[in-house]
C-alpha cells in the first residue's frame, strides 16, 4: 500500500500523471452518470473532483501542473480555431460585429460591477480583480493582474489568486446557470429552436439558386459564356446549355448560345433579378439531375494535397475535361464555384459532365475518403508555436506602465483562425476530420480542467473559512448580472438564436466548460462554437487589459 500512497500523494512526474488521469477518468464518469432530467454539468465534473481530491492532499508537481494546464488549454482553443477558421470572417460579416459589441458590453459591465462592489464593501480592489477573473473564468486576466501588481508594487498579493480560486467554481456554474435561466425566461425548447435555426440556415444557404433561363434577349444572340459573364457582372455558373433542338451541352468559357436556347444558371438569390436581362425563367426541377443519357452530376471530394490552395481559374477544368463545377461544399457551407475560389482538402464539388469525363476529374482530385483519415500534424504544431509567440508578445498602450499580453490561449486561437482561413491559400493542409478535431479538443479540455481543479483545491476551503465566503457572493454577482442583462437584451432585441447566444455567453467569459455545455445542447450545428470563436479574441484582449487597468487604478 505504501507504493500507492507514494504514487498519489508524493508530487513527482509519475504521481502527477496518475493524479491527472484519475481525476479525468472519475470526472468523465460522473459527467456520464450524474444527470438530472438529461441535464449534466458534463466535463466540468473534472474540475470539481480535482478540487475535492486536492483539498484532501493530492498535489501536482508544479512544472507538470503548469504544463498540463497551459498545453491543455492551447489544444482546446487551437482545435476550435481550426474548425471555425474557414467560416470565421464570413460569420463576422453576417453579424459578428453585433456579437462583439455584446461581448464588449459584458466585459465592461463585469468591470463596472466589480468596481461598485469594491466601493460599497471596501474590499481591496486587487482582491476583487482576482474574484472577477475567477467569476468570468479567465485565467490570463489573473496572470495579468498578478504580473501588473508585482511589477507596480514589487510584491506578491496572494489574495488575487485566492479570490480567483474561490470564485472560479461557482463562476463556471453561474455561466451555465445564466444560459439555463435565459432558456427558462424565454421558454426556449432546444429541439424546436434547432429546427427553426436549421430552417433559417437552409434558407440562407438557398441564397444560391438554380434557374433554367430561356434566352429571349436578341442582344445576346450568338455570344459566348465568357462574354455573358462580363455583361452580367455577377457571380454565376452556367452548368448547361439546352439548345432549342433539345441537345444538351456542358459549356466552356468559349461556348456560344442563341435565342431559344435554355441556360441552367447558378447564382446568388440577390442577383436573381439580373437573370431577367437574359430571358425568362422556365419551369424545371431545381436539382442537379439530368434525364439525358449523356450527362450526369456527381459529388467528388478533393483528397489530393497538391490541389490544396489552387484557384479554379488556374485549373481550366471546364476546357480540359468539358465538365462544369457548379457548387463546392466546405465546412457545411455551400459556395458558388466561381473562378476566384481556392480549393481546400475535404472540399466536396458538384460536377456536371459525361460519365467518363466526370470519372477522369474524380481521379484527378482523388475522391478517396480514406485519404482524409490521415492526420495533418504540421499545421497543428506550427500553429501552436506561432500562437505561443504571438500570445506572449508584449503590447504597449499609451498610459499603461505595464504592457499586456493576449496570453497563450488568445494568441493560439487567433493564429489557428488565421491558419484555418488562409493556410490553404499557401498550400498548408489544415483539414481534419470531425472526430480527429473533437478528440484533440476534448483531450485538451480535460487536461486543463483537471489541472485547474487540482491547483485550486488547496486554498479553496481555507479562503472560505477566513472570510472568503463573501468573495463567493461577489463572484456570483459579477458572473450573473452582466450575463443576464446583456443576454436578455441580445435575445429580445438583438434577436439572437439560443445557440449563438450560448456561444456569446461562453466566449465573453472565455469559459471552455460553458462552451462544452453549449456544444452538447447544439449537437446538430456549430453555431455556439462559431459565436464563441467570433467574440473570444476581442474578449481575451479586453479581459487582460481591463484586469491590468484596474490594478493600476490602485496607484
Amino acid at each position: 500500500m505504501n507504493y500507492l500512497q507514494s504514487l498519489f500523494l508524493e508530487p513527482s512526474v509519475t504521481q502527477s500523471i496518475a493524479a491527472l488521469t484519475c481525476v479525468i477518468a472519475v470526472g468523465l464518469f460522473l459527467a456520464e452518470k450524474l444527470k438530472i432530467k438529461n441535464f449534466s454539468l458534463g466535463v466540468t465534473w473534472i474540475l470539481f473532483f480535482g478540487i475535492l481530491v486536492s483539498h484532501f492532499g493530492v498535489r501536482l508537481e508544479p512544472t507538470v501542473a503548469s504544463f498540463a494546464k497551459d498545453f491543455g488549454l492551447i489544444l482546446f482553443v487551437y482545435s476550435i480555431g481550426l474548425q471555425v477558421g474557414p467560416s470565421f470572417f464570413s460569420s463576422f460579416g453576417k453579424g459578428g460585429l453585433k456579437l462583439n459589441m455584446f461581448a464588449l458590453a459584458i466585459v465592461l459591465l463585469s468591470a463596472i460591477t466589480t468596481f461598485i462592489i469594491h466601493l460599497v464593501t471596501g474590499e481591496d480592489l486587487s482582491t476583487m480583480v482576482g474574484v472577477m477573473s475567477g467569476a468570468v473564468t479567465n485565467t490570463p486576466s489573473l496572470g495579468a493582474a498578478e504580473q501588473a501588481y508585482s511589477d507596480t508594487y514589487g510584491s506578491v498579493n496572494a489574495n488575487i489568486a485566492s479570490g480567483y480560486a474561490v470564485a472560479y467554481p461557482l463562476g463556471v456554474l453561474g455561466i451555465i446557470f445564466s444560459m439555463l435561466f435565459i432558456r427558462w425566461i424565454f421558454q426556449i425548447k432546444p429541439q424546436e429552436e434547432n429546427e427553426r435555426v436549421q430552417t433559417q440556415m437552409h434558407q440562407d444557404r438557398s441564397e444560391t439558386v438554380l434557374r433554367d433561363i430561356l434566352v429571349t434577349n436578341p442582344q445576346l444572340n450568338g455570344i459566348t459564356i465568357q462574354t455573358l459573364h462580363h455583361m452580367c457582372n455577377i457571380k454565376m455558373v452556367v452548368s448547361r446549355i439546352i439548345h432549342a433542338n433539345g441537345h444538351e451541352q456542358v459549356p466552356t468559357a468559349q461556348s456560344t448560345f442563341n435565342n431559344g436556347d435554355t441556360l441552367r444558371i447558378l447564382t446568388d438569390k440577390a442577383h436573381e433579378e439580373t437573370l431577367q436581362l437574359i430571358g425568362k425563367a422556365v419551369e424545371a426541377p431545381l436539382i442537379e439531375v439530368d434525364n439525358s443519357a449523356e450527362l450526369v452530376s456527381r459529388r467528388i471530394v478533393v483528397t489530393k494535397p497538391q490541389w490544396n490552395g489552387k484557384y479554379l481559374k488556374n485549373l481550366n477544368i471546364n476546357e480540359k475535361y468539358h465538365v462544369t463545377i457548379t457548387r463546392i461544399y466546405r465546412a457545411g457551407v455551400q459556395l458558388l464555384a466561381t473562378s476566384d475560389i481556392a480549393l481546400q482538402m475535404g472540399d466536396r464539388m458538384v460536377i456536371v459532365g459525361t460519365a467518363d469525363e466526370v470519372k477522369q476529374v474524380a481521379d484527378l482530385f482523388g475522391n478517396e475518403m480514406k485519404r482524409l483519415d490521415a492526420p495533418n500534424l504540421i499545421p497543428i504544431f506550427l500553429g501552436i508555436v506561432l500562437g505561443v509567440i504571438f500570445g506572449l508578445m508584449p503590447i504597449k498602450l499609451p498610459g499603461m506602465a505595464v504592457p499586456f499580453k493576449l496570453g497563450l490561449a488568445g494568441g493560439t486561437l487567433i493564429v489557428a483562425i488565421l491558419i484555418g482561413r488562409y493556410g490553404p491559400y499557401h498550400h498548408l493542409v489544415t483539414f481534419a476530420t470531425t472526430s480527429a478535431n473533437r478528440m484533440i479538443r476534448e483531450i485538451g479540455l480535460c487536461l486543463f480542467l483537471a489541472s485547474v481543479g487540482l491547483g485550486a483545491g488547496e486554498s479553496f476551503v481555507p479562503a472560505i473559512q477566513s472570510g472568503g465566503y463573501w468573495w463567493i457572493l461577489y463572484g456570483v454577482i459579477i458572473t450573473l448580472i452582466p450575463l443576464l442583462i446583456i443576454g436578455f437584451i441580445a435575445r429580445k432585441w438583438g434577436k439572437l438564436d439560443y445557440f449563438t447566444l450560448m456561444g456569446l455567453i461562453a466566449g465573453s467569459t472565455t469559459d471552455p466548460p460553458a462552451l462544452s455545455y453549449a456544444s452538447s445542447v447544439s449537437d446538430d450545428n456549430d453555431l455556439a462554437s462559431v459565436s464563441y470563436a467570433t467574440v473570444y479574441p476581442l474578449t481575451m484582449f479586453l479581459r487582460v487589459m481591463v484586469a491590468q487597468i484596474m490594478i493600476l487604478l490602485l496607484l
